[in-house]
């Protein structure tokens, strides 16, 4: 978390203490007043009219947070054009952060919307699950996934950080990438798939020389770190995850918290950085352990990428 990360996070959680501290005030007082039999002046003053408002608010933005926006899962769709296919359209879907936990949750509507685009490749960019109680949930998740082209996977921090030895995609016809570059066709055309495990940023200059110039490469990653660093790779799409959108934004300002090294500079979404193009999906889960269960304006997200020739 950046020093600027953490300061917006006080700040934020400074003023909704303040609103229902206040908001508590002014309840506790008007119900000592009610028993002396007045009702008190301050309870209804216009400061205080806008206390109740704030901490009305607050509270519907909380359950809208905690029931709704975490199973509004939207399906993003971007065109990338490029001179490196003259006769392939190639449809990729990607699938990023699952979080499975204990009871399921987009799990089943997931499958059926990645299905119902009938993708050529599926892309799973890490973090599988908060516990490993539901590691069967989510083996059967990707492995009710279909792409006909091949399906593939990195690891993300959960996935090597708490269980680095736990075998996530054996069984679910998704290839682990780390380190190697897989070659694809369609149609007689060639593209390429590489991927890194988060564990292993250093093995990104394996992957120099390995893929042809002329031809598409798509580049997995757990994280957007990596993104200044491709000077010497050729790599046209980089896809990542990790950030969920911060999974708690605000209007006209984004995410609050992105655990990332570049804060908020790639946060969500598509950029542009050199000759490639990021792109940071939401995810689909969100955050085990202390983290609040919650999303704001960061719904879950799937991304599906129409890549065709220009």
């Amino acid at each position: 978390m950046t020093v600027g990360e953490i300061v917006t996070v006080l700040i934020f959680v400074g003023i909704i203490i303040a609103v229902y501290a206040g908001e508590a005030y002014l309840i506790v007082g008007f119900v000592r007043c009610k028993r002396r039999g007045a009702l008190t002046k301050r309870f209804r003053s216009e400061g205080a009219i806008y206390v109740h408002l704030l901490a009305a608010v607050g509270a519907g933005c909380i359950l809208y947070g905690y029931l709704i926006e975490p199973y509004r899962i939207e399906v993003r769709e971007v065109e990338v054009p490029t001179r490196k296919l003259h006769q392939s359209a190639i449809l990729l879907v990607q699938i990023s952060d699952l979080h499975c936990g204990r009871r399921p949750g987009n799990e089943k509507k997931l499958v059926e919307l990645v299905n119902d685009m009938q993708p050529d490749v599926v892309v799973f960019t890490g973090d599988s699950v908060n516990t490993l109680k539901a590691l069967p949930l989510f083996k059967e998740t990707l492995r009710s996934i279909d792409a006909p082209l091949g399906k593939f996977a990195v690891r993300g921090n959960f996935d090597v950080w708490k269980w680095k030895n736990i075998d996530f995609f054996g069984g679910t016809g998704f290839r682990e990438l780390d380190g190697n570059s897989i070659e694809i066709q369609k149609d007689g055309e060639m593209f390429y798939i590489s991927g890194l495990s988060c564990e292993h940023p250093e093995k990104l200059g394996n992957l120099r020389g390995t893929i042809p110039e002329n031809r598409f490469s798509i580049f997995l990653y757990h994280y957007p770190a990596l993104v200044e660093d491709l000077q010497h790779l050729n790599v046209d799409l980089y896809l990542c995850g990790h950030t969920h959108g911060g999974q708690i934004a605000l209007p006209f300002y984004g995410a609050l918290i992105t655990m990332s090294k570049f804060g908020k500079k790639y946060e969500s979404g598509m950029y542009t950085v050199g000759n490639t193009i990021l792109y940071v999906n939401r995810g689909v889960g969100m955050d085990g352990g202390v983290a609040p269960r919650v999303r704001f304006l960061a719904r879950p997200e799937i991304t599906v990428f129409d890549i065709k020739p220009k």
